[in-house]
């Protein structure tokens, strides 16, 4: 078919199909240690979060051992001080008990005293007994007053009531120390974004979702180091083109700029996307800049390393023109 149409035109550079920076990612050991078991194989597809080893590790068996050990410390220390706490809450009812009973005691010995106080006081003012028996009735009187003092400020309950307190700090503290027991080893894990399992063992998963592009490590391979590579994971649901610009054309090209990308195999096939980067610096004698820019690429089919022919939408033809499909043309 051939048609009139206002055609886009550009600057045009071969290029080459890299991966997204952001769309690969190198699955790495946490901690040095031994894999275990490798869940995933060279072209699986995996998703964010997937489990895709399970490796072990001494330093972090030693460091759980020594949580454990804290924790069931701690367990004791909450044990011991709830029973400490029973015991001074049955000695400061105890005591008080006591002390309501001396207080009872203490109250009817000053009420006797002061009916014979009274009593032995008019019994003075007629001269029916002698001085000194009132005197003895007046200090009888004084003493029981003293005794019912002593009995309601008794020194046992307060003793009994600060020793409850004591007991129950004890038991807040020893709580304490059983929830910070597991704590190391938590944030231990926490760093490292790894999975415990009951056995001890930890469950690496799939920074992102993707293709396992290749597999490193082998089951049961070891290192003392943290960081050693098992498996690269790819996600191509996008991919970039990067290609050079000669300086002179600088002018012409900005980010977010249309591009339009042929590759060498599939020639009847225009892919297209936008520029994302547009490099800082003229490289040497050459004068160009690097250029990059990111195209979707549905099923897959661009793949790293694939040469491509980019070109820089920067303007279209000023009126229709007639034009035919370029998938018309045969070499």
């Amino acid at each position: 078919p051939v048609s009139r149409q206002r055609l886009a035109f550009g600057i045009k550079a071969t290029g080459q199909i890299e991966t997204l920076p952001n769309r690969q990612a190198e699955v790495t050991t946490p901690v040095g240690g031994t894999v275990l078991r490798l869940l995933v194989n060279p072209g699986e597809s995996v998703s964010a979060g997937q489990p895709v080893a399970v490796m072990t590790s001494p330093d972090l068996a030693e460091l759980r051992t020594t949580a454990l050990d804290r924790r069931s410390e701690a367990i004791a220390s909450v044990q011991q001080a709830e029973a400490d706490l029973r015991l001074a809450q049955e000695n400061y009812q105890q005591q008080q008990k006591i002390a309501a009973t001396d207080v009872q005691q203490a109250r009817t010995e000053l009420s006797f005293s002061q009916e014979r106080y009274v009593k032995d006081k008019e019994l003075l003012d007629r001269g029916a007994i002698p001085r000194r028996q009132f005197l003895e009735s007046e200090t009888k009187l004084a003493e029981a007053r003293a005794a019912l003092a002593k009995a309601e400020s008794r020194l046992q309950v307060s003793e009994a009531a600060a020793q409850l307190k004591r007991a129950e700090s004890g038991v807040q503290v020893a709580q304490s120390k059983v929830a910070l027991s597991g704590q190391t080893y938590q944030t231990r894990l926490r760093q490292l974004g790894a999975s415990p399992n009951e056995d001890g063992t930890i469950t690496i998963t799939a920074p992102i979702a993707g293709t396992v592009a290749d597999r490193e490590a082998t089951t049961g391979e070891s290192g003392q180091d943290a960081g050693k590579k098992i498996m690269t994971i790819v996600n191509g649901s996008s991919v970039q083109v990067s290609a050079n610009i000669y300086e002179k054309d600088l002018n012409q090209i900005q980010t977010g700029q249309r591009v339009r990308v042929n590759v060498n195999g599939m020639p009847d096939r225009n892919f297209e996307g936008r520029i994302s980067v547009i490099g800082a610096v003229v490289q040497g004698e050459t004068r160009v800049v690097p250029v990059k820019a990111e195209l979707d690429n549905p099923g897959g089919v661009l793949k790293p390393g694939m040469f491509a022919e980019l070109e820089v939408l920067t303007d279209r033809t000023p009126a229709a023109v007639m034009a035919i499909p370029k998938s018309a043309l045969v070499e």
